[in-house]
């Protein structure tokens, strides 16, 4: 190579490691603000699940007193912060600190506490766990096993997938059963590796955006051609002037398990019903009806209120050049939707022509 050649080549050399700096730079600073929003959000619920416990302490003589309790926090922090503060969720804060009681049995003041008592005692375990990493590790029964993929997640900084993961295909009794532990471990990276590598984890979580105060919006993981079908279907539901009335669209639905996004959701007024609809873009499969009607009964359970008949569920799916929708409904109540409800929900007809 001569001079010439070398001299053009240094410059790009040299750009090439100053943009990796760059890029490190940027990368670690992600991963702080990461791990500080993560921890201040885990902080904060088990400092909320402790107040809950030391109130209900206080009031131990009248036994609805804990309802009362975390109905009214309830009630109240959602008022002033939005939403993330169900009573579900409450009750899995007081959960948290149930589980992971330590700090209470330190000398320190409650205001000590809230300032330096759990970073003292948990920071380690927690600093890179977010939210949905505890809730999940919470719901192993065995604490042994519980504190292991506590460890292990904090050690190994798993991605709450790749913890879902390896808690539903047993990794830790695989581990400890198989004599070859270093075959089950990369097989678990192999197939963990594109969990780990979401670099868009953070910014999905809605429980994060909530905790922030932001909107939880499904929509950076819209597709164009979804996106476009609920909007236009939105539409063309309120122009039928049958009893719809828009609730939502992308709600989440939360349960203990996992967070879920309903593509669109109305009331219609006419047959005091909720009405989900589902959009695929692909061929309608059994796990699609079968995912509706699990949407249906979450709904009727976390949603419906008093008075309201059962929710109704549409299924939209494309197939070739023919739309298809199903429809369905539970609780044995499909003569009173052959009956009635057709008379206000679109029809099948009227659904392909949109």
């Amino acid at each position: 190579m001569n001079n010439i050649e070398k001299q053009s080549t240094q410059p790009i050399a040299i750009a090439g490691n100053f943009i990796v700096q760059l890029k490190q730079i940027v990368q670690e600073a992600r991963q702080k603000a990461y791990a500080a929003v993560n921890f201040a959000q885990v902080e904060a619920n088990w400092l909320i699940g402790q107040q809950i416990v030391e109130q209900e302490q206080q009031g131990k003589k009248r036994a609805d007193y804990g309802k009362q309790i975390i109905k009214l926090a309830s009630e109240e922090l959602t008022k002033e912060f939005g939403n993330g503060f169900s009573e579900r969720t409450l009750r899995q804060f007081r959960q948290f600190y149930l589980m992971f009681p330590e700090v209470s049995n330190s000398a320190n003041t409650v205001r000590q506490i809230q300032r330096t008592g759990f970073a003292e005692s948990f920071g380690a375990t927690f600093k890179f766990l977010s939210w949905s990493h505890i809730q999940r590790i919470m719901r192993v029964q065995n604490k042994d096993v519980r504190e292991w993929y506590l460890k292990e997640t904090a050690e190994q900084s798993w991605a709450f997938r790749t913890l879902d993961r390896n808690i539903n295909s047993q990794y830790y009794e695989r581990l400890l059963l198989s004599q070859n532990k270093k075959q089950v471990v990369q097989e678990m990276k192999e197939k963990t590796s594109d969990f780990q590598n979401d670099k868009l984890a953070f910014i999905k979580n809605p429980t994060v955006l909530e905790f922030l105060g932001l909107p939880a919006n499904a929509g950076h993981i819209e597709k164009d051609l979804e996106n476009a079908i609920i909007t236009n279907l939105q539409l063309f539901l309120l122009e039928l002037g049958k009893g719809f009335s828009f609730v939502a669209r992308q709600q989440l639905v939360r349960t203990e398990a996992e967070n879920y996004f309903i593509d669109l959701v109305f009331y219609n007024y006419i047959l005091k019903c909720f009405v989900l609809i589902d959009i695929k873009t692909t061929k309608i499969t059994h796990q699609d009806v079968g995912q509706m009607d699990m949407y249906i009964r979450m709904y009727d359970e976390l949603k419906r209120n008093d008075g309201d008949n059962p929710t109704i569920g549409i299924v939209l799916c494309s197939e070739t050049d023919h739309d298809i929708a199903r429809y369905s409904v539970l609780h044995g109540n499909e003569q009173l939707f052959a009956s009635k409800y057709k008379l206000y929900l679109p029809t099948e007809e009227e659904l392909r022509r949109e």
